[in-house]
């Protein structure tokens, strides 16, 4: 029985040649490009960059801002915050960003005040930029630290291996995270390019898994395909995968108990990550004091050697 055909929303043209459908970390190899600054969400962006780049714009708009407003300050005239006079100008630069600090984080230690309607209302418009900005800067340092998410690991390669009086293609996950994540389904899409009519077309067929979904996830899931005369891998070699430019598309979704919501990530392997008459090493034991022990740089360990040979899969 054929599986229909259809598409997962990455097109079934094929124009030349790609790295892969999804990266390693999980992105779609996707770039926009046309997009104008209407097609931009600062908040989203702030929200989905890595931490370093986030402290990084952080940090940078706080001196930024204070040094824009200490060089208003100081072309009100130096006179009229008082406290701030110094002989040199590089002093009297200083003085006015970190009067301008002081005023932005509303701290006010008083060492530096303002004096006039000028500098005043300076003073003003910058206790108002504060406190909008750091409510702001709040908001995205909570989303960050609240946001749910999924740090599954993967297993280095794929194996095609003989499994129970047949053949099985296989990877292996594990959580990352010392939460626990509940009630886990795995989807594998098998992503080929193929001669139609003349013409080069991406096909996507759905993998039937063997145990799609588990209900606990505290140590490794190897996922398992059964190679039988219904799956679309039947009788296929490492040659006719390189051939077909396979990709394995992989989603996986969880339910995060900590939040109670739902998590998940993404992984694909490429046909030269397939490796064939192997099986994976355990990785985990029982202590001596008779508990569980996951070893993680073990996920992607396998018994025999990770050499690809030529093979057949039924």
């Amino acid at each position: 029985m054929q599986t229909p055909r259809f598409d997962p929303g990455l097109t079934q043209k094929y124009s030349g040649e790609l790295r892969r459908a999804i990266n390693k970390d999980g992105r779609f190899n996707v770039v926009r490009r046309g997009t104008d600054w209407r097609d931009v969400h600062p908040y989203l962006y702030l929200i989905h960059v890595p931490w370093s780049t986030f402290l990084f714009i952080t940090l940078g708009s706080f001196f930024l801002v204070n040094l824009v407003f200490g060089s208003i300050y100081i072309m009100t005239g130096v006179e009229h915050l008082h406290g701030a006079e110094a002989p040199h100008l590089y002093e009297r630069l200083l003085n006015a960003f970190f009067f301008s600090a002081q005023t932005l984080t509303t701290v006010g230690f008083g060492s530096i005040y303002p004096v006039g309607i000028a500098a005043n209302f300076v003073a003003t418009i910058e206790t108002f930029t504060g406190l909008m900005s750091f409510a702001v800067a709040t908001g995205l340092l909570v989303g960050r630290v609240s946001r749910p998410s999924a740090r599954i690991g993967f297993s280095d390669t794929m194996i095609v291996t003989s499994y129970q009086d047949q053949t099985a293609l296989m990877f292996r996950v594990a959580n990352r995270r010392s939460n626990s994540l509940m009630e886990l389904t795995a989807q594998v899409l098998l992503m080929t390019v193929e001669d139609c009519g003349g013409r080069l077309e991406r096909r996507f067929v759905a993998l039937t898994l063997e145990r799609p979904t588990v209900l606990f996830f505290p140590l490794t899931w190897t996922i398992v395909h059964p190679i039988d005369e219904q799956s679309p891998l039947y009788g296929k070699t490492a040659e006719d995968l390189k051939q077909l430019r396979v990709e394995f598309l992989i989603l996986i979704k969880g339910t995060d108990d900590t939040f109670g919501q739902t998590v998940h990530q993404r992984y694909s392997y490429r046909h030269d990550e397939v490796v064939w008459n192997a099986k994976f090493a355990p990785a985990f034991e029982v202590t001596k004091e008779g508990n569980l022990e996951l070893q993680m740089d073990k996920l992607s360990q396998l018994e025999a050697p990770a050499k690809q040979i030529a093979a057949t899969a039924n």
